[in-house]
């Protein structure tokens, strides 16, 4: 029977892929990809060839109901984001949701998330977190940072290199700047770095760096 499967992917590293992803993506019919170059790599590295196309924020409206009805008409789909578990800040869940409607089989493998690493190489409490995603870029950044101001769990954030430094000085702002953190950049790769400390001590740290790769945000709560 046909069925989706939501596929994890290595986030830096590619010998985090497990056998079962490759096993699942080698009986795919179709993959959906995020970007199909960077897909395409990673098949190549596989050694799968499968036909891939594009399922992005752009168009997953637009083309949800003919991949839903691929699937009914007997279409094996593996749909893969760039990096990391599909539907987590990524695109997804209106697939699912679509699948779920129309009693479609679906399968969500474990594997590769940044945020469980950054979490409990944080040295925060990890028996209670939340998950915030990104912030918003500008409209209603700060107002949300005032709801979390009370929020006794560890929160984790994602965010963009280029807006460390102002979120850091924003945190700061809310929280204050003896509350403790820790940024995870580039995880699993060569160069990863995990730094831990009050939130004075993360700007102090990351004021005058140029810094570079995907962060994880790992704030303690009240």
């Amino acid at each position: 029977m046909s069925k989706l499967y939501l596929v994890p992917t290595p986030i830096g590293n590619l010998q985090d892929i497990t056998l079962r992803a490759i096993e699942i993506l080698k009986k795919a019919d179709l993959i959906l990809a995020e970007d199909t170059r960077k897909t395409g790599f990673l098949l190549s590295k596989l050694g799968v060839k499968k036909p891939i196309r594009s399922h992005h924020k752009f168009n997953e409206h637009k083309i949800l109901l003919e991949i839903t009805q691929l699937i009914l008409s007997g279409t094996t789909v593996a749909l893969v984001s760039d990096a990391g578990t599909p539907g987590i800040s990524d695109p997804g869940y209106l697939l699912v949701r679509e699948c779920i409607r129309y009693q479609i089989p679906l399968e969500c493998l474990p594997g590769p998330t940044a945020i469980i690493p950054a979490l409990v190489a944080s040295g925060l409490p990890t028996e209670r977190f939340c998950f915030e995603g990104f912030l918003p870029v500008k409209k209603g950044r700060m107002k949300k940072l005032e709801e979390l101001k009370n929020e006794t769990r560890t929160m984790i954030f994602l965010e963009s290199p280029f807006r460390l430094v102002k979120t850091l000085h924003q945190f700061a702002e809310i929280f204050g700047p003896d509350r403790r953190g820790s940024v995870s950049r580039e995880l699993t790769k060569i160069y990863e770095e995990n730094i831990r400390g009050t939130l004075s001590e993360l700007i102090a740290h990351y004021e005058d760096k140029k810094i570079r790769g995907e962060i994880i945000l790992v704030l303690a709560g009240k």
